[in-house]
This record gives structure tokens, C-alpha cells and sequence, in this order.
């Protein structure tokens, strides 16, 4: 999904560019306007192929781990007592993607606990199984 967003958005700015130049300076300008928002557009896409293989969870017997960041990395730990509710959201292109994000809630406001990019049938397994452990948990206390 995110190397069709890089791919669309490249090709719209190096169309546009082209476009423009073209108009402006002639052909030679249009074709080194291509060449650079091709090689822009190749450059985000070595980014987001890097920022999407740094997010993970793992399920713990007491808490979820999930891990983002890669230049920044985080490490967040929900405890399963702690989750208030889990939703399952997926907007426009995640949906044709066949994609859902599973965002956990807490009662700290700071809490951005969300693992995107899963299938539509593995979130549900997720928020399902997420939301037995934490009535477990939040029962022994």
C-alpha cells in the first residue's frame, strides 16, 4: 500500500513537472525534471520500505510489546489490565488494500499503542484475543 502511495504521488509530481518545464524552458528542462522526481521518488520509497519493516509487536503473558521508530526507535508496553477498548480501523486505501490497524486505548492520554498493516482477518483475531486477555487481567485486580 505505501509503495503504490510513493509510486502515485512520484508519478503526479514528475507528470506535473514535466509538464510545467516543458512549457517553460523546453524539453531538455522537462526531461531532467522526470529524472529528478523519479530519483526523489526512489529515495521515499527506500524510507518508507525502512519505516514499515520497523514496526512490530509481540504478545507477552502480561503486557503487549510494539515496537516503530527508525531513527527514533519507541518501545511501548500496554499491560493487558490497562487497554480501556481496542478498535479496528481501515480508511479508503487500506480497505482496497485488504488492510486494518489495530489501535489499542488506555487511560494515559500519551498512549499510541497501533499496529498498522495487518489483514482485515488478522485484526480481528488480534482485537478479539487483545480484548479476552485484558478482561482477564483487568479482573484480577
Amino acid at each position: 500500500m505505501r509503495r503504490a502511495e510513493v509510486g502515485i504521488g512520484t508519478a503526479l509530481v514528475a507528470a506535473v513537472g514535466v509538464v510545467v518545464t516543458a512549457l517553460a524552458s523546453g524539453w531538455t528542462g522537462a526531461i531532467v525534471a522526470a529524472v529528478v522526481a523519479v530519483g526523489a521518488g526512489a529515495v521515499v520509497e527506500v524510507f518508507v520500505a525502512r519505516r514499515v519493516r520497523a514496526w512490530s509487536y509481540a504478545e507477552r503473558e502480561d503486557d503487549l510489546l510494539v515496537q516503530r521508530g527508525v531513527l527514533f526507535s519507541r518501545l511501548s508496553v500496554v499491560p493487558y489490565g490497562r487497554m480501556q477498548f481496542i478498535d479496528v480501523t481501515a480508511g479508503p486505501v487500506e480497505r482496497s488494500f485488504g488492510l486494518a490497524t489495530v489501535r489499542l486505548h488506555t487511560a494515559a492520554a500519551a498512549s499510541d499503542a497501533r499496529i498498522p498493516g495487518l489483514s482485515r482477518a488478522d485484526a480481528d483475531v488480534l482485537r478479539d484475543r487483545l480484548a479476552e486477555l485484558g478482561e482477564a487481567q483487568a479482573a484480577g485486580l
